[in-house]
């Protein structure tokens, strides 16, 4: 039998071992490496990824001692075995990494310190300001906080800035409400450009603010009511002082005295017919009479009023007069027997009446702040028949003198009210609907359209005795006059051209102004014929 040897287990070698230095952290972690030892666990569920796999029982085997002082002796010698992943690595020194610098609050306010403030140049100084704001009330002394407050008069816990008690009450003086009313529009004038003559112009509108001519008015009654100032369609001005009617040619300059009232009364309103040959005055006895201007005499006188008669209104044949005692006649001054209709409309004085150009429209305002429309067809009328007002309105909250028609729309009509309202209102006589209305700063007292511009002329009394230019239908201030009298613009009348308006007030003065432009005419092309034309060359 072959004796069999026995395969030798191969030796194992053992590596060599290599001396490196340890670093303090490796070596402090590995002092801290503690392994406890304890006995085997029970069956778990591995396939929980949370829970961890117990250490090999061979591991176990050692006791907690027994490897801490191994782990200690390896550590000191600094034994690293070949092969593992220790001795390939290249220890070249320990890493200590960069202490993290904690955030300071210096910082920040350095930072901010370096952006300027918008208002604050150095908030430096601000700092004793903000320790005040931020300080704690209740660190204070209470008897000191006491001791302020009763100094101060502010009760402790409260608000400094409310209102204690209500504002008084206005002062319930009628007198002073009423001036501060009147006195008002002195303080608050339409926005425009204020020239030395104390007008108001647009910048874009070129208008004389000083009048052509001034005429001297001696007697000239200062009456809101009265109507004295008329201008012919011959440019002759009537004008009414006092007693006496005087005509001025706005041509020749000339001034004729036509003719005196009977003693005792006064004229009162004065209209021209409209071929300018008769002249029509009212008296204070409520009687009418009617001149010739081309003799300078007096034709016939026609009473029955029993009032004066404020105001005149010619329709071809017809003179309408309007009386104190709030009707109006229609007088055919063609017949004996003068009066033909008689409208009752109005409770107080008729002040203001004007015909319509076209003459199927009559218009009148009273002083019972009442604005009527009346039809024009007259025809076989008996006296005691009286006619009712196609259109009646009661906006205004004053006398109603100023009334006036717009010479391009018939349809159009225009009323002014006194003191106490001082609106103009744009009627449509069609539909009685009221187009504009503006507020204007004093009384209104009379009202003229413009034949060439979409534009109305208003003249007013107290405060402002000024003329004011209105465009249509914006109702926007074109150009004011203010101060054009001394004394509140009573009467007013347009030139037959369009161009040019006279006022008349209290101050005793006439003044002439030029609002308006006359337009150029333009001249018609006439067509010439061929055949007798001067440039056709003759034939020889």
């Amino acid at each position: 039998m072959s004796s069999s040897k026995t395969p030798k287990t191969p030796s194992r070698q053992r590596s060599k071992s290599l001396r490196a230095p340890l670093t303090p952290s490796l070596l402090a972690g590995m002092n801290s490496l503690s392994i406890a030892a304890g006995s085997p666990s029970k069956a778990a569920d591995y396939t929980n990824p949370f829970v961890s796999r117990p250490t090999s029982p061979f591991k176990r085997s050692n006791t907690n001692k027994d490897m801490t002082a191994e782990l200690k002796r390896q550590g000191s010698m600094g034994v690293l075995r070949k092969g593992t992943i220790e001795a390939s690595m290249e220890l070249r020194g320990d890493y200590v990494p960069s202490p993290i610098k904690p955030r300071s609050k210096s910082l920040t306010v350095s930072k901010r310190e370096t952006v300027r403030d918008r208002f604050i140049n150095d908030r430096d100084d601000m700092n004793p300001l903000a320790t005040l704001i931020n300080h704690n009330i209740q660190s204070a002394s209470p008897g000191h906080t006491a001791r302020l407050a009763e100094a101060t008069g502010v009760p402790y816990g409260q608000r400094i800035l409310r209102f204690t008690q209500p504002p008084p009450a206005p002062e319930p003086d009628k007198t002073m409400a009423l001036q501060r009313e009147l006195v008002k529009p002195l303080h608050a004038r339409p926005g425009a450009v204020t020239t030395s003559t104390g007008g108001q112009i647009n910048k874009t509108r070129k208008i004389a603010t000083t009048p052509e001519r001034v005429l001297d008015a001696p007697g000239m009654v200062d009456d809101y009511y009265l109507n004295l100032v008329a201008f012919s369609s011959l440019n002759v001005v009537a004008v009414a002082l006092s007693e006496t009617t005087y005509m001025w040619n706005a041509k020749t300059g000339d001034v004729v005295q036509l003719g005196s009232c009977p003693e005792g009364t006064y004229v009162s309103s004065v209209d021209w017919s409209a071929d300018g040959s008769f002249l029509g005055v009212g008296l204070g006895t409520g009687a009418v009479e009617l001149w010739d201007t081309e003799t300078h005499t007096r034709l016939r006188t026609m009473s029955g009023h029993q009032g004066q008669v404020a105001v005149l209104s010619w329709n071809g044949h017809v003179l309408s007069s309007g009386c104190g005692d709030g009707s109006i006649w229609h007088h055919d001054v063609r017949v004996a027997r003068h009066k033909v209709q008689e409208l009752l409309g109005h409770t107080g004085e008729v002040c203001g009446m004007k015909w319509r150009p076209d003459g199927e429209l009559l218009a009148s305002g009273g002083n019972d702040n009442v604005v009527n429309v009346w039809d024009a067809r007259i025809g076989e009328v008996a006296v005691q028949k009286l006619a009712d007002a196609k259109m009646t309105r009661r906006n205004h909250t004053a006398a109603v003198k100023a009334i006036g028609w717009a010479p391009w729309d018939s349809h159009i009509l225009a009323s002014g009210g006194g003191t106490s309202d001082a609106n103009i209102h744009v009627w449509s006589v069609t539909t009685g609907a009221r187009l504009q209305t503006v507020k204007t700063p004093a009384q209104v007292t009379s009202i003229i359209w413009s034949p060439h511009k979409k534009e109305l002329l208003s003249t007013h009394g107290y405060p402002t005795n000024s003329l004011m230019i209105h465009a249509y239908p914006s109702m926007s201030v074109v150009a004011e006059i203010r101060d054009a009298h001394d004394s509140r613009v009573l009467y007013s009348a347009m030139a037959p051209a369009g161009d040019v308006v006279v006022t008349g007030a209290g101050d005793e003065n006439l003044k002439f102004w030029r609002i308006w432009e006359v337009p150029p005419k333009k001249e018609k092309k006439h067509r010439s014929n061929p055949l007798t034309s001067d440039s056709i060359l003759t034939l020889r």
